[in-house]
């Protein structure tokens, strides 16, 4: 099982705590990692555009030119989809589904991969004692820069035991800075969130994922 530090709020090391086998020792899947990745953004996407068929265009719908005796191609009115200002034909109609399904399990085995791969690649922290402080941002970016989590241009993903007021307040102002309760990670806010900083308390909700 793999141990790592725990850090106080000053940044220093006060112990160690051992994390479980089948979340932070599990295999690395990249693909299924995407593939969570891919469905999580697919299904956030909302059906915006919509385009108007030759139907829906205004206009008149006279006969653009004579059917012979021009030379050119016989056609109907100028709102066909091959004139400029035409009706789109088969463009979209506001009504798409881009809802994309994947299984328990699969979410599971990618959130843990995930995971796996930031411990691995030593962008994990676990902190204790954040559960008590001041709701100021000024108090946090400290504590931040003590643990060595927020560096200039870099992203951190705090994760909660459950929303804690005081530690929302302190964050919300913190650029770079999201933060998320352990029961409701998901694969791409892990892999898009920068160094991990887990409350200890946190470590413990892992378990009923």
């Amino acid at each position: 099982m793999p141990r790592v530090n725990v850090y106080a709020v000053t940044g220093t090391a006060t112990g160690k705590i051992t994390l479980p086998d089948n979340i932070f020792a599990a295999k690395v899947r990249p693909i299924l990692m995407a593939q969570a990745v891919r469905a999580y953004l697919s299904n956030h996407r909302t059906a915006r555009a919509q385009a108007r068929t030759r139907a829906e265009v205004s206009g008149s719908g006279k006969k653009i030119w004579a059917q012979k005796g021009t030379g050119r191609a016989r056609h109907g009115d100028q709102y066909a989809p091959i004139f400029v200002g035409g009706g789109v034909a088969h463009g979209p109609v506001g009504n798409e589904n881009y809802k994309l399904k994947m299984s328990k399990k699969m979410r599971q085995q990618a959130l843990f991969s995930a995971l796996t791969s930031k411990l691995k690649d030593e962008e994990l922290i676990i902190v204790n004692g954040l559960a008590k402080i001041e709701p100021k941002t000024g108090k946090l970016v400290k504590i931040l820069s003590q643990l060595k989590a927020n560096s200039q241009d870099e992203k951190v993903l705090l994760i909660l035991p459950e929303i804690l007021k005081n530690v929302v307040l302190a964050a919300r102002n913190i650029e770079g800075v999201c933060l998320a309760t352990v029961d409701s990670l998901n694969t791409y806010e892990i892999l898009n969130g920068g160094k991990l900083v887990f409350m200890k308390e946190a470590v413990e909700g892992l378990k009923g994922l």
